[in-house]
Order: structure tokens, then sequence, then C-alpha cells
């Protein structure tokens, strides 16, 4: 069917988005990966939820993007934009990328089994990012690449849930969490560039 066909399309996106998460070595390629994650999430929420659900998703995940984004944009360019994982190769990142389409390709069809029902292309879409969140999350420090690994890692749990569990209320709730991180990141990623008054001390020495 066209519907599938699409489904495996926005997980192709998702794991296309997943390499330019962990090889990227600019923040507007995580964010922009990371605005690209929301709209594969989009349309595999879709495929168990209302149509309004899954666009208020992108819609949340947008603004989150767009705060970010903005946040970084004032701040002044720093060492940190570099990678803080290492060894620093682009070689390293593309095996853990293998690493992780294998293991999602391995888990997918053995979680149909168990819980039939959700589709194949929503949890390898699922999988994907929690995978991915989960890696990257390891790898990094920098405050900016925390929050999107954690937004990344919290899409796919509500790809999965959202097959799950038809909840409103929930998803309502997953939504403020998103906002909420979303918040938070871009309040650390302001406190973290504001001169404490050793620094200012420093200066004058």
């Amino acid at each position: 069917m066209l519907i599938d066909a699409f489904s495996w399309l926005m997980v192709i996106l998702i794991l296309i988005s997943s390499g330019a998460m962990l090889i990227g070595k600019d923040w507007r390629i995580q964010l922009g990966a990371l605005a690209m994650q929301y709209l594969a999430a989009f349309w595999l929420i879709t495929r168990h939820q209302p149509f309004v659900v899954g666009s208020a998703k992108l819609v949340t995940g947008w603004m989150i993007v767009a705060a970010l984004g903005m946040t970084r944009l004032s701040l002044p360019e720093t060492d940190e934009d570099q990678p803080t994982f290492g060894p620093e190769s682009r070689w390293f990142s593309m095996v853990l990328l293998g690493i992780i389409a294998l293991i999602t390709a391995g888990a997918t069809p053995r979680i149909e089994a168990v819980i039939p029902g959700l589709g194949l292309s929503v949890i390898a879409g699922g999988l994907l990012l929690i995978s991915t969140g989960l890696i990257h999350l390891g790898l990094t420090s920098e405050i900016l690449r925390v929050i999107i690994s954690l937004l990344t890692l919290i899409a796919g749990f509500e790809i999965i849930y959202a097959a799950v569990e038809n909840s409103i209320l929930v998803a309502g709730l997953l939504a403020l969490t998103n906002l909420g991180l979303g918040l938070v990141g871009s309040y650390l990623l302001l406190a973290g560039s504001t001169p404490t008054v050793t620094d200012l001390e420093e200066d004058m020495e």
C-alpha cells in the first residue's frame, strides 16, 4: 500500500537524520536533523492516532527547534561546536549508526511478534530514535546536544506508545514534557554563556 510505503520512507528519513545527528559537527545540522525527526514522528504517530494528535506533536517539535535555534543563534561561536565524543572520526559514527540499524532490524520483527498490530515501520522508527538518542546522549556532554538527544529519545518513545495507548491526555502531557525540556535547554544555554563573577575577576587581572 501507498501508506505503508510512505511510512517506510519516513523510517529512512529517521535513519538519515540519525546519521546527521551522529556525524554532524555544526549545531545547525543537529537542529535540522531534529526537525526531520519530528516530521517523521508526525507521520508514524498518525498511523495509530488522530491527525490532530500527530499535528500537535509536529507543531510542538518545530516550536522547540525554533526556540533552541534562536537561543543558540544569539550566543557566540565556541569550541563546543565541535564534537565532544571521540575518536573524532566520521567512520566511528558510521559504525555506530550501522550497529543501531542492525539492532533495529533484528528487534523489529520480534517486537511485532510479541505485540502484533503495531506495524513494522512504526516499531522500526521508534527503535531508531530511541537508540540514536541513547547513543548520542552517552557520547556528548555539550548542553545543546544533550537536550537534542533527550528530545530524540522521547520522540521514539512517543511513536511506540502512540501505537499502544490512545490517551489524548497522555499525549498532551508528553507535549508539555517536550516543551519544558526545550525551555530548560534554552535556559541552560543562556546560563552557560553568562560570565560569572570569577570570570570577570580573571579578565580584570
